[in-house]
């Protein structure tokens, strides 16, 4: 924990805030400044001149000084260049990690000092627009500023999910709102919704136009026009599955060669391959064996740039991956049909089960093909009616304590289809054996299991 700073006066006002407001953007990916310039271009923050508007920047990787920086990401000095100045949240609580440091409750005003100190913010009011407050950065921030409303914006699939973690109502109380993308229309997002946050859209056309800001920038970047020169028609995406240990690097390398083997199968030739920005140098070893082995060229774009950038630039016929939110914003926004390759095995040993990534998991294995089975890639469109009540009945057993009120649905859905090849490896029947739901076991030890069931089933009809 870091020592707290010494105490000393209130700053006198700064005259660089002009009186305004202020208000600080929380990002840690160029994908959510995306969403965040995306956001501000629709105004859904009010009109630029009421407001000073701050972009703190926090590296959360597990060792920040080696991760890529975002300012040297292609596409950043535009998104850059719609706010009045950058924060650096890693200098500001040097030697601590992002990850790890929050302010002790007594200590928040003498930090709340330093802050507006260090970032020259006066006495002006502060608003915060935040990532995943449930976990720091973003939750020691609203710590230092126990007075600022907070707007809480959500860059992927993971909105769509229940919170993580519980919060402390001094926090929850002060969230306006859960800002998105529209990635599965139709599907409402579950984060947040236990406070009673409302979800508000970022408009689709803002965040493609953000999108095209960047790619154009990107128009004569090296990597993009290597990539092109090879006319490639498909895209795989890594995403460093290891590092979540969901898989080993083994068989994440392997995950990436039956991706290659299944667009080579669907008859794509020239391939690209996007790994993530974190992923060893040497990812790609394998895979240029089996492309060799195959007779595809492939190309690995490992420059700073968004998957985005090369939709925009290289127009694929398909991109294909194991659950990233790259998928849907290639069908979404782009029009690109996507399959998945690995998806159920990651879904099987994803634990704990109240894991954030089985939501995005979930989706991804509902509505996007599989690849390796022979379904043909599509774009998903809008969410079917199936959708929601598997999202809902999912998250109720990740977070049941969260959504007491969701219990009879998801009993209902459970007892129609909780035997249904395509749902039941969703659900763990241990997981359901403790909530007493549909599709668990009965055991000695829970007596009247059955009948408790029942009157949940009865329950649940009735409303």
């Amino acid at each position: 924990m870091a020592p707290a700073p010494a105490a000393d006066t209130a700053p006198a006002p700064d005259p660089a805030t002009d009186g305004r407001p202020v208000q600080i953007f929380q990002v840690s990916t160029l994908y959510g400044a995306a969403t965040l310039a995306a956001s501000l271009d629709a105004g859904q923050f009010g009109p630029r001149e009421d407001h000073r508007r701050l972009l703190l920047i926090s590296r959360n990787a597990e060792i920040p000084e080696t991760a890529l920086r975002m300012e040297t990401m292609t596409g950043y000095g535009r998104i850059a260049a719609r706010f009045d100045g950058v924060l650096d949240w890693n200098e500001t609580i040097h030697p601590y990690h992002p990850a790890a440091w929050a302010p002790r409750p007594e200590d928040a005003p003498l930090w709340q000092r330093v802050m507006r100190t260090a970032w020259d913010l006066g006495t002006a009011p502060v608003e915060l627009v935040v990532e995943s407050i449930q976990v720091n950065p973003a939750k020691a921030l609203a710590g230092c500023f126990p007075e600022s409303a907070l707007h809480v914006y959500a860059d992927g699939l993971m909105s769509y999910g229940p919170t993580r973690n519980d919060l402390a109502q001094s926090i929850a109380c002060r969230i306006r709102r859960v800002l998105h993308l529209d990635l599965v229309p139709g599907l409402r997002p579950l984060l947040l919704s236990e406070y009673g946050v409302e979800p508000e859209l970022v408009p689709d056309d803002a965040f493609r136009a953000v999108l095209a800001e960047i790619a154009e920038e990107a128009a004569d970047d090296p990597e993009i026009v290597r990539a092109a020169a090879a006319e490639p028609t498909a895209l795989m995406l890594g995403q460093y599955l290891a590092a979540l240990d969901l898989l080993t690097a083994e068989e994440e390398e392997e995950l990436h060669v039956r991706m290659l083997r299944g667009v080579t199968a669907a008859g794509h030739r020239s391939v690209v391959f996007k790994p993530h920005p974190s992923a060893p140098a040497d990812y790609s070893t394998a895979l240029q064996d089996e492309a060799e082995r195959s007779g595809v060229r492939l190309t690995v774009l490992d420059g700073p740039l968004l998957a985005e950038t090369f939709y925009e630039r290289c127009r694929p016929r398909l991109v294909v991956g194991c659950f990233s939110t790259a998928l849907f914003t290639a069908a979404v926004y782009y029009g690109v049909p996507v399959a998945r390759v690995g998806t159920v095995e990651v879904l099987e040993r994803l634990t704990p089960f109240e894991n954030s990534n089985r939501i995005p998991l979930t989706v991804v294995d509902h509505l996007v093909a599989d690849l390796e089975q022979g379904e043909e890639p599509a774009v998903p469109g809008a969410a079917p009616d199936s959708l929601t009540p598997l999202v809902r009945a999912v998250g109720y057993c990740m977070r049941h304590k969260s959504h007491p009120g969701m219990r009879g649905e998801a009993t209902l859905f459970l007892a129609e289809h909780h035997g249904d090849p395509g749902i039941a490896h969703h659900f763990d029947a241990e997981r359901l054996t403790q909530l007493g739901l549909p599709g668990g076991t009965e055991t000695p030890g829970r007596k009247g299991g059955m009948q408790s069931l029942r009157r949940s089933l009865a329950r649940a009809r009735r409303g």
